[in-house]
């Protein structure tokens, strides 16, 4: 245990140094927590076995995976506050058409692409595998994307549009990868329950949505018995931690097992609350205050589960450099078709594709489930943990790129770069 306790404290001090140096590369937070992981895990400072240093082993790191699933919950229920109606009635029928078509396109493009390898490699790559590789090519993580906005306060038309997209992009992947990984198991075992590949991603999203609804309503309800914002706060923060527990159960339906979607359940909790409570867009700017040692810990966890070892099979990274570049092109050119269609402004119709790039939690719970396919879901696993290996150590910097571009991340004028200066001239004066 303390060994555990040790790490925690060694990641998240890592992981906030390392800020220092990426803030004079220009490069967002996130990155440097990613790299921080790297640099404390397994395949770093880990091999030197001293416990406590560093995550010696990759259990260690599993070991604190509930951690990981607490951000995660905190991080889609700040989402889920980015639906609010007044929004949604500007841009919900754009976020809903750009959320489906560059999700569908990405699946698209990375099956055809690996269709097409698949004539040259033969039983290397075989059609179940490529399948479920573009399946998996729908989701991006909320996660990187959030921290990048929060980080640098990015607000405009993108950005109004980015939150939601990316929020729809669990639903879209849901039931996508339930179809191609249902073909797939055809193809290996021959048949294939249709009631497992139809009926159980639309059960899990439609529960998820009804459980996070009664959760938000039910947050709503209690948070007006109390008039402090503390204890608000504490009500806040356990509702989630609850909604995440919740949402990790599963049950049968004859011999069909359903379970809920973590992430949608998150996310409706937080679009339910901050509807329908007065006071929620106040309780949610304390919120994002507090919740921020916890995200540091999510990414410099996230970062020391990265393996390098993917890099040792010449096939793996063919492969993976194949799908990295097709899914962006993909979710690039999806949605930029999608987003002119709808007559979104210019600047979100150039720079949007390029912030969902990101990939992370949901392809890598995607793809443990694509391990039930055997040796194809080995290959499966290493080439998305490739990917994300990638996705991840590009992409923040790639998406805080786009929002500047786009206007919507604004330069620091010189008095908030030297606000620490300031205040300490003031605390002198005094």
């Amino acid at each position: 245990m303390m060994q555990a306790i040790l790490s925690v404290g060694i990641a998240m001090i890592a992981g906030l140094l390392l800020t220092r140096i990426f803030t004079r590369m220009k490069l967002p937070d996130v990155t440097a927590y990613l790299v921080a992981g790297v640099l404390i895990g397994p395949c770093v400072l880990g091999r030197l076995g001293i416990p406590g240093l560093g995550f010696v082993t990759e259990e260690a790191v599993d070991s604190l995976s509930f951690l990981s699933d607490i951000a995660l919950g905190f991080i889609a229920f700040a989402i889920g506050s980015e639906f609010r109606l007044s929004k949604l009635k500007e841009i919900g029928r754009q976020a809903t058409v750009v959320g489906i078509v560059q999700s569908v396109m990405a699946a698209v493009l990375v099956d055809g692409a690996l269709l097409l390898l698949h004539v040259f490699l033969g039983d290397k790559l075989p059609v179940s595998m490529a399948l479920t590789l573009g399946a998996i090519a729908t989701a991006t993580a909320p996660a990187a994307t959030l921290m990048v906005v929060r980080q640098y306060k990015a607000k405009g038309a993108v950005t109004d549009i980015l939150l939601p997209v990316v929020a729809l992009d669990d639903a879209v992947g849901l039931v996508v990868f339930a179809i191609s990984f249902g073909a797939a198991q055809a193809m290996i075992q021959g048949g294939v329950n249709p009631a497992e590949v139809f009926l159980a991603p639309v059960l899990e999203i439609v529960l998820s949505l009804v459980l996070g609804t009664v959760l938000g309503f039910l947050l709503t309800w209690v948070e007006r018995f109390f008039n402090s914002n503390k204890n608000r706060l504490t009500l806040m923060t356990g509702c989630v931690i609850l909604t995440v527990a919740l949402s990790k159960l599963t049950f049968r339906v004859g011999d069909l097992e359903v379970g809920f979607s973590a992430l949608l359940v998150c996310m409706m909790l937080g679009t339910v609350f901050c509807n329908a409570c007065p006071l929620s867009e106040d309780l949610m700017e304390k919120e994002e205050n507090w919740t921020a040692p916890i995200y540091t810990l999510f990414f410099v966890l996230s970062g020391a589960a990265l393996r390098f070892d993917v890099f040792g099979d010449i096939a793996i990274v063919g492969i993976g450099l194949v799908y990295i570049l097709t899914r962006c092109v993909g979710k690039f050119f999806g949605s930029w078709l999608s987003t002119t269609a709808t007559h979104c402004p210019p600047q979100v119709c150039k720079w949007l594709g390029i912030t969902l790039f990101p990939q992370a939690g949901v392809a890598l719970g995607m793809c443990m489930q694509a391990t039930e396919l055997g040796e194809q879901g080995i290959l499966i696993r290493n080439i998305i943990l490739f990917s994300v290996l990638v996705y991840e150590l590009v992409g923040p910097a790639l998406t805080k790129m786009a929002l500047t571009k786009s206007g919507d991340i604004q330069p620091q004028t010189s008095e908030v770069k030297n606000r620490r200066q300031l205040k300490l001239d003031a605390a002198e004066k005094k």
